[in-house]
């Protein structure tokens, strides 16, 4: 009965997961640049619009880790998995 249950669980897909943690992380450099503090990691980003390279980023690799799961998610509804 376990196993049914395991079976059943839906699964998200490794890539969604790999790019929303992308997305995680490219999401803390933005936030430090538009706090201002972004020439603590490089002088290049000490204009606080720099962070808006590693938004846009953020928002791309989150927007990619949809469509796995959206596939999955057909996936399931046509019977395939």
């Amino acid at each position: 009965m376990a196993d049914e249950a395991v079976s059943r669980r839906r699964r998200v897909p490794l890539p969604a997961v790999v790019l929303f943690v992308l997305a995680g992380l490219s999401l803390v450099p933005a936030l430090i640049c538009f706090a201002g503090e972004g020439a603590r990691l490089h002088p290049a980003l000490s204009d606080p619009m720099a962070g808006l390279a590693f938004l846009v980023s953020a928002i791309a690799l989150a927007g990619s880790g949809a469509f796995p799961l959206v596939f999955a998610r057909l996936a399931r509804r046509d019977g395939g998995e």
